[in-house]
């Protein structure tokens, strides 16, 4: 195995940015405390890179913080560079991409350095909703820097060298890091979340900044991307799509180019969630996983990763489609605690996103995990389903075991009996047709035309009003 090679703080921005698009602020400035003999020690640039360039001709801000300056660690001045390039990019309403590598908070600088810190927090606050905010981790990110990414929209890591926490592992009681690693990449992605996605090196963490910022609008004030020349077929059609239950393959194959930009995907894997272009219309897009035994499931982390990411679409006007496969919640001890809350936040972040929201119903569509997902009972403006689409309270057997239980337990013939009573109920109450008759469902198309049709919709939608309640804000 070959040495990685890890780049310094000014390469990562040279390999970030356009060719010679860098134009650096406040190179000059360096660490003013003199406690501690810190005026003996050399400071150049107080530890952080800052400056702004293009990203494919898009302005954007970039900070990296150079750990062989005290290890990254954040002081007075460091801090305050980085709100300086916070306030510029709100100016402007362009990204902010933060390149981290930090040890934490400045001891020396005590107090300073925690007001300095503190001034980040409130701008990254006041960022939020307003412009992007992208970090990548490429070395440490201890203390109290582990809250920046979390207050970021989207975090990248670099694999076996990245490491994101608040306590490091061997202060965790208990533990040690060999035998849990809390601060590993996959560890952030899988079990924690606060992680968008992770790299197997840093060139790669890179690229997968530059190609997200190219799908995101600038601010909360621009249209998501759309391209002029589209060189995808509108009208292309795949007569295999309605053979599969794979939504990644789904969501590509519709795509655009059949790109498909996936965000968090070891975490609450019973949704896909990520960024799709439609007629070069950057489209936020939210999935339910199949898993390989048939079941398809809502859990309380896959909730809250997709109540997160509509909520991202909607603060920057990005219109969100959902393709539909749930039978229900799942029904553990640990899910059980935790699935109603991120249930209810779910449903708010579709009940009240104003974007245009489009959902096809592919699978099971099955009670109240259904009207989570971006039904039209919750809002969602455009709702399609697959001839093949089950569209009800539960699985057609089920729900006739109950209706007719005292039927079928008097019953000699029990199993032919549920069986004809299913067929039933399935055609009166589960069909999609079922739904269309109540206009439940706008349309019943056929999957190898999914991607015609829900362009169109979204074209429809594209000058989509909506009046909400004059409120400050929702409690959910």
């Amino acid at each position: 195995m070959g040495i990685v090679t890890q780049l310094g703080a000014r390469e990562r921005v040279v390999r970030l940015l356009d060719d010679n698009s860098f134009v650096e602020i406040g190179g000059m400035i360096h660490a003013r405390n003199t406690d501690f003999n810190m005026n003996t020690k050399e400071t150049p640039a107080d530890g952080v890179i800052t400056g702004y360039g293009t990203i494919n001709g898009k302005l954007v801000y970039v900070y990296s913080q150079d750990g062989s300056v005290m290890k990254g660690s954040i002081g007075e001045m460091h801090a305050n560079k980085i709100v300086r390039i916070y306030d510029m990019a709100l100016k402007m309403g362009a990204p902010v991409i933060g390149l981290i590598d930090c040890a934490g908070m400045r001891l020396q600088e005590a107090t300073d350095a925690l007001n300095a810190f503190g001034g980040i927090f409130y701008k990254q606050t006041m960022a939020s909703g307003v412009i992007p905010q992208i970090n990548g981790i490429f070395g440490n990110c201890g203390g109290g820097m582990a809250i920046v990414p979390s207050l970021a929209d989207f975090t990248f890591i670099v694999d076996k060298q990245g490491e994101l926490f608040v306590n490091s592992p061997d202060a965790l009681e208990g533990n040690r890091r060999e035998n849990c690693n809390t601060a590993a990449a996959g560890f952030r992605g899988q079990v924690v979340g606060d992680v968008s996605g992770a790299g197997a090196d840093e060139s790669e963490v890179l690229d997968k900044i530059r190609h997200l910022i190219t799908l995101l609008p600038s601010n909360n004030k621009e249209d998501a991307l759309c391209m002029e020349d589209v060189q995808d077929d509108l009208n292309r059609e795949n007569p295999s799509l309605g053979d599969t239950r794979d939504v990644s393959y789904i969501l590509e194959d519709i795509s655009d180019a059949h790109e498909f930009f996936e965000v968090r995907p070891d975490y609450g894997t019973e949704v896909v969630t990520g960024f799709m272009l439609l007629n070069g219309n950057t489209v936020g897009a939210v999935a339910n996983k199949e898993k390989s035994d048939g079941e398809s499931v809502l859990t309380a982390a896959a909730a809250m990763k997709a109540e997160a990411f509509i909520r991202f679409c909607d603060a920057f006007s990005i219109p969100v489609l959902t393709l539909v496969n749930v039978q229900g919640f799942k029904a553990t001890v640990d899910e059980e605690k935790r699935i109603a809350p991120a249930a209810a936040k779910l449903t708010y972040a579709y009940a009240s996103a104003t974007v245009p929201k489009v959902s096809v119903v592919i699978g099971k569509a099955f009670g109240s995990a259904y009207l989570c997902m971006g039904s039209r009972h919750v809002g969602t403006d455009m709702v399609y389903a697959w001839p093949t689409a089950q569209i009800g309270m539960m699985n057609a057997e089920a729900a006739v075991k109950i209706i007719y239980a005292d039927e079928i337990e008097a019953s000699e013939a029990r199993n032919e009996l549920i069986s004809e009573k299913a067929e039933a109920y399935e055609s009166l109450q589960n069909s999609p047709e079922g739904a269309a008759s109540r206009g439940y469902v706008d349309g019943i198309i056929e999957a190898a035309s999914t991607r015609k049709r829900v362009i169109a919709a979204f074209e429809m939608l594209m000058t989509k009003r909506e009046n909400i309640p004059d409120r400050k804000h929702g409690t959910v």
